[in-house]
């Protein structure tokens, strides 16, 4: 198996002379950047909107995964952190007055959910800060949160199984088909944590969220004796229809949402859930820093390949803390880029080149989004080098007057006629987030540029503080917003308790108000500590925040001497 080593040998000669990229053209790739998503974007407008898709070969839609405009959802939150704030509104409006969920169309449960139910919920969390005029009581109340929870809403009649694992696909108006095949993807069932508890504590309607956990639970009731799970699986009978465990295509953004809904919801189930995953994951699929394909019971190597859906994996790992690891598995798929200008969809490990019938690239953003992660979390500036690097691919093979087309063939630069909607609400965010390391989104900023936003009731509530969490869709969810709406009085009376307990002797300190009947089962206690209660240092590896911080977030800021 020579490809690791002939990696790890290009890293070392690149790194010796690594560019050190200034302000000044780390600005000036920005500006790139946002050349690069106004084609698109603009090609989409004048050329596909209505459709969900721009066909760049053609010049004109086509609908794709559910006929709602699938692109101008996608891309609204792109707007705004390419600092557009006027198009957003515009956009915003016109989606309100466009969209309309009630329609008789087959869509795809997953897809719907992490393009159109995130994308809004993420528009919606960002609409303070772009300057929009908000209902009162926001972000427990807003026009793109009722949109957000409408399309939920019709995803939710899939859930409704002996397992309460969800079918791939429901119809927008009649629900679940009665010839609907009951075989679904292993993401398919796992990838819904994120907007529906979102969804669930802004609404206060815990269904959503009661949904993705019995989903969840239900799955992990199924792994293997070894720990693994397997590709497809039979959501009514349990048994695994593909039986292939990894890390990459049908399963990638399970394992994702149990690690970034550990780290929004401060939840340990979901944390250790993950943790059992990740050793049976490095004992039996990863060789050399690549993650191969394995039978699920045995732990034989199934498919010796590495998928381009796996990129996601080193950015994945550095959220927790596992950098080594991380690096050196980025460093093999990099050399993979650096020989074809893209991440091919299926690449030979042992041949050191692509498989057959799957050699394209459509515009992936799986390995920018883990270079953004690394240069945050390293400063190395070799993850700036490959996002030069993918710039310039693009530019160079996929740009055509109208648009961006994806790559059918990395061995000769054929061309396919779709630009897909993750192109313009991934590739391109992650590609300018990576450039602008004082974004507000990475909790950077100057004062007033990083200015925080009031919401909720009466305005108790901060938003915007940082900390955003990235759907597997690239919409930004802000955690601070899980604590804002009324169905939380209840945490922030315990607040209220604690501030005078302190102030009181320990023997007329009240007891703790009992748990809000109306509260979602199994959701994370509150991060706020009850009266007596000790501290007990968190499982999770990213930075800790500050007492006073971690008060911030639930309604008030408080310093540390109050």
């Amino acid at each position: 198996m020579r490809a690791p080593v002939c990696a790890a040998l290009l890293w070392l000669l690149n790194d010796a002379a690594t560019h050190q990229f200034s302000e000044q053209e780390m600005a000036a790739v920005r500006q790139r950047i946002k050349s690069m998503f106004y084609h698109a974007y603009n090609s989409y407008l004048d050329n596909a909107f209505p459709y969900d898709e721009l066909r760049p070969l053609t010049c004109d839609g086509q609908d794709t995964w559910g006929s709602f405009s699938l692109t101008l959802i996608d891309a609204l939150d792109t707007l705004l952190v390419l600092g557009n704030h006027t198009e957003f509104h515009r956009v915003a409006s016109l989606l309100q007055d466009t969209v309309d969920f009630d329609i008789d169309v087959n869509a795809s449960v997953f897809e719907t959910n992490i393009r159109v139910v995130g994308g809004l919920l993420s528009a919606h969390l960002l609409a303070g800060r772009a300057g929009m005029e908000l209902e009162p009581g926001w972000p427990c109340s807003g026009p793109l949160l009722r949109m957000a929870e409408d399309a939920a809403r019709k995803l939710l009649p899939a859930f409704q199984t002996p397992t309460g694992m969800p079918y791939g696909t429901v119809n927008l108006l009649h629900g679940v088909s009665p010839t609907e095949t009951p075989v679904t993807c292993t993401a398919g069932v796992g990838t819904f944590i994120l907007e529906f508890a979102m969804l669930s504590r802004l609404t206060g309607d815990s269904t959503f969220e009661n949904a993705a956990r019995r989903a969840l639970r239900a799955l992990w009731k199924t792994r293997s004796d070894i720990g693994l799970v397997g590709n497809h699986i039979d959501i009514l009978s349990k048994k695994w229809v593909a039986q292939d465990a990894g890390i990459g295509a049908g399963v990638d953004s399970y394992f994702e949402y149990l690690v970034k809904g550990a780290i929004m919801l401060q939840d340990e189930e979901l944390l250790s859930m993950f943790q059992a995953y990740d050793r049976a994951i490095q004992n039996y699929t990863r060789f050399d820093d690549w993650y191969l394909w394995v039978q699920m019971h045995k732990g034989t190597v199934s498919m010796p390949v590495f998928q381009s859906l796996e990129a996601f994996w080193p950015g994945l790992q550095s959220l927790l803390g596992n950098l080594d690891s991380a690096v050196r598995t980025f460093q093999n798929y990099y050399s993979v880029w650096r020989q074809f200008g893209g991440l091919p969809e299926f690449y030979s490990i042992p041949q050191g080149y692509t498989v057959d019938k799957r050699e394209g690239y459509p515009l992936r953003p799986e390995l920018i989004e883990s270079a953004m992660y690394l240069f945050r979390a390293t400063g190395d500036h070799t993850y700036l080098q490959l996002g030069l690097d993918a710039l310039e691919s693009i530019e160079r093979i996929a740009k055509t007057p109208c648009g961006y087309a994806s790559v059918k063939d990395l061995r000769d630069h054929q061309l396919d006629n779709r630009m897909e909607s993750f192109f313009l609400a991934e590739t391109i965010k992650y590609l300018y987030l990576l450039f602008d390391p004082t974004h507000f989104l990475h909790g950077g900023g100057t004062e007033g540029d990083s200015s925080w936003e009031e919401g909720g009731d009466g305005g108790q509530c901060v938003l915007g503080a940082g900390g955003f969490i990235f759907n597997t869709e690239a919409h930004p969810l802000d955690p601070a917003a899980l604590y804002c709406c009324s169905r939380h009085a209840q945490d922030r009376q315990e607040l209220r308790d604690i501030l005078l307990s302190l102030s009181q002797p320990s023997s007329q300190s009240k007891p703790p108000p009992k748990q809000a009947e109306d509260s979602p089962p199994s959701q994370s206690d509150s991060i706020a500590l009850k009266p007596g209660e000790k501290k007990t240092p968190p499982l999770l590896s990213c930075p800790v925040q500050p007492f006073s911080a971690r008060l911030s977030i639930l309604g008030q800021v408080f310093t540390d001497n109050t």
